[in-house]
């Protein structure tokens, strides 16, 4: 085997992207203490790029810059050099994207940024050019020193920017919801809609599914038929584009274009564990049948290609192969034409290959325009028969494309992504009734427990190989609380709730900020960086703060807990006044305030076939201002006590503990949803 001519110290990294640079000249070191040391030892400027495996402009940098001999010897003479992989570290990600915004008013990965020995930034950008990427540094470099004392100055004022930033106060007024503050988010978000396409009213577009399943919930509650309609549209035209893998299932990270065709390929888990939850819920709401295919061929594609044997799900795929993006997932007109042989006039006209379809050097995107029985009675086919026929010919392209190189995979295992991915399967399995997607999400959540959570009661963030690293985040507690109340309410074993509990509780020690009554975004145990951050906005994943507020309300419920009531409605007084300047940034508190505005049910469910009947009531009609609590025998949870009757399976829907007539009729409960 040939030796490589380079090797830096990341070959001891478990990150793939880390590893991806291992080979670099550039002497690379890993974000730890013994190279901050070594920074200050050396009185040597940092300089930190931040980036992802599945990242496309990251391997172009990659590529131009760091793989170039005459870069490295730049880099290796002026600055300590660290590779930080975003999804590994977000902490310190978080703490440079805040930066690079204050400079530039824009970010984006790769990120790049220069800092102090102590680690405070004085200068940063995303992708440059190799020969714009030596001029800038060497400048930067040379400023340090010749004007030092200025740079340090720059450094404080920045470093104070980024320490007031999304810190939030605690609110004295007395909380107080109701429809118009929701209203005063809404109305001016929906002057961003692309009523055509679904959407926002702009390129790119990302599937954010916490907006959707807010504003789903949202049309709901306030019978809003026309933001129902947007919804639907929005989901139907993500389901349609090319943005949706028509051949594989799952989705790519987002579309480049106002039409959802053109995807950056890349494959998140997060994405697609989101969306297999907002089609889900969807389903529930709207009956679509389409709803229920993607998320059957989602979850089948992650069972193919992001599964680990231990139950844990891995991190992505890139968006590149053999060096060219999309390779793997586009097609040439006389490649299909070959595989779909007789068939092929009518494959065309359903996917699109066509003026709609084409992209660039002869490549197909395959997409669709209408619903499968839309396109059947237009055709005079029948739809059965016709949907038969699909599954044929995409089992034929996916024989084919596995011929392919296959795109670069991250077979680490993030536990805040896997919670996220646990609870896509339980909400599949509830919607659906599919056992196997409980067995996937149980295996999971044990995964999550017999490997990341710790004898400590802290959870670890990565895995992979065997290893589990790195103190975990509040996104990996708050996804996983979220994850284990779902499964509570599809198995009604108490202890997914002992679990949740314990981790509230061991986050009230770690992140809780007693003066605001918000949770720090990183532990009291990890050493400190130039702030300790707070996640509030709401993005392509719900912000830690939001999802645990919204734990923390719904667990308030479940045990009866009045302080975690109390601290849910604290957090969300505390951001109320934020919430109309950015709709987008605030939808998952939009959910909490929801639950606060309308009449929110416990519906307690105590028998024999407990779980059976909550699954039927929950698929019988859209109610999302509810959770379930049940048992099949007796149980000491607070609205479960002395309820159970041997040889019945009775319903109390429940409003603040306060309980209606029990039924054993399912249909009689509904009408006390009301």
């Amino acid at each position: 085997m040939t030796q490589p001519k380079h090797t830096n110290s990341l070959v001891k990294e478990t990150s793939p992207y880390l590893l991806q640079h291992a080979y670099n000249p550039v002497n690379w070191y890993a974000w730890n203490q013994e190279t901050l040391d070594l920074a200050k030892k050396e009185n040597k400027l940092l300089l930190i790029s931040i980036g992802y495996s599945a990242c496309h402009w990251c391997h172009v940098m990659e590529h131009e810059s760091f793989e170039d001999e005459e870069v490295a010897k730049l880099m290796n003479e002026r600055f300590i050099n660290v590779k930080v992989d975003r999804e590994e570290r977000p902490d310190v990600d978080q703490i440079y994207m805040n930066a690079v915004q204050l400079m530039k008013q824009r970010g984006g990965w790769p990120l790049n940024c220069i800092a102090l020995p102590d680690g405070r930034p004085v200068w940063g950008g995303t992708y440059y050019p190799k020969d714009q990427w030596m001029t800038q540094i060497q400048q930067v470099a040379d400023f340090y020193v010749a004007k030092s004392h200025e740079m340090e100055d720059y450094a404080a004022r920045l470093a104070e920017g980024i320490q007031q930033s999304e810190l939030v106060a605690y609110n004295n007024e007395k909380a107080s919801f109701s429809w118009n503050d929701l209203d005063k988010m809404v109305d001016p978000w929906k002057e961003q809609f692309d009523y055509q396409e679904g959407g926002p009213n702009r390129s790119p577009k990302f599937p954010i599914p916490n907006n959707y399943q807010f504003l789903m919930r949202y049309a709901e509650l306030k019978k809003d038929e026309s933001l129902k309609n947007y919804v639907q549209l929005t989901l139907e035209k993500i389901a349609f584009g090319g943005i949706y893998d028509q051949i594989g299932g799952g989705f790519a990270r987002y579309s480049t274009d106002k039409l959802w065709k053109v995807p950056h390929f890349e494959k998140m888990l997060y994405d697609n564990a989101q969306l297999v939850s907002l089609y889900s819920e969807a389903y529930l709401a709207y009956g679509n049948p389409m709803y229920q295919q993607v998320v059957e061929q989602s979850l089948e594609f992650i069972e193919r290609e992001l599964s680990d044997k231990t139950g844990a799900f891995y991190s992505a795929l890139d968006a590149d192969s053999e060096g060219e993006e999309g390779k793997f997932y586009v097609w040439k007109k006389a490649e299909l034409q070959e595989i779909i042989k007789d068939d092929f006039a009518l494959f065309k006209k359903y996917y699109n290959v066509n003026t709609k379809g084409y992209w660039e050097h002869d490549n197909y995107i395959l997409l669709k325009d209408q619903e499968d029985i839309e396109f059947c009675n237009k055709n005079e086919l029948e739809l059965k028969s016709f949907q038969k026929k699909v599954k044929s010919w995409n089992k034929k392209l996916l024989l084919k494309r596995e011929e392919r190189t296959r795109p670069g995979l991250d077979d680490k295992a993030l536990t805040s992504w896997n919670a996220l991915m646990c609870k896509g399967y339980t909400d599949a399995y509830l919607s659906f009734g599919n056992e196997e997607y409980l067995k996937k999400a149980i295996k999971n959540a044990n995964f999550i427990i017999n490997t990341q959570l710790q004898e400590e009661g802290n959870l670890l963030h990565s895995y992979k190989d065997g290893r589990s690293t790195i103190n975990g985040y509040l996104e990996d507690y708050a996804f996983t609380i979220d994850a284990f109340i779902r499964l509570y309410e599809a198995t009604f074993e108490e202890k997914w709730l002992t679990y949740s509990k314990n981790l509230v509780e061991y986050c009230k020690t770690h992140f809780y900020d007693t003066q605001s009554g918000m949770f720090y975004f990183t532990s009291n145990l990890d050493a400190p960086l130039v702030a300790r951050k707070m996640e509030i906005n709401d993005n392509v994943i719900p912000a830690s703060s939001s999802a645990m507020a919204n734990n923390l309300f719904m667990l308030g419920h479940l045990l009866a807990n009045k302080e975690y009531l109390n601290m849910a409605e604290v957090q969300l007084n505390n951001i109320k006044e934020n919430m109309p300047s950015y709709g987008a940034g605030y939808s998952n508190w939009g959910n909490l305030m929801l639950n606060k505005i309308v009449p929110f049910y416990e519906v307690a469910v105590v028998g024999l076939k407990a779980q059976e009947k909550a699954q039927e009531l929950h698929q019988e009609e859209y109610h999302p201002n509810k959770i379930f609590i049940g048992s099949n025998k007796e149980s000491n949870l607070d609205l479960l006590e002395n309820k159970y009757q041997a040889g019945k399976t009775i319903i109390y829907v429940c409003l603040d503990k306060s309980c209606q007539l029990p039924t054993t009729d399912i249909q009689k409960a509904k009408t006390l949803l009301k």
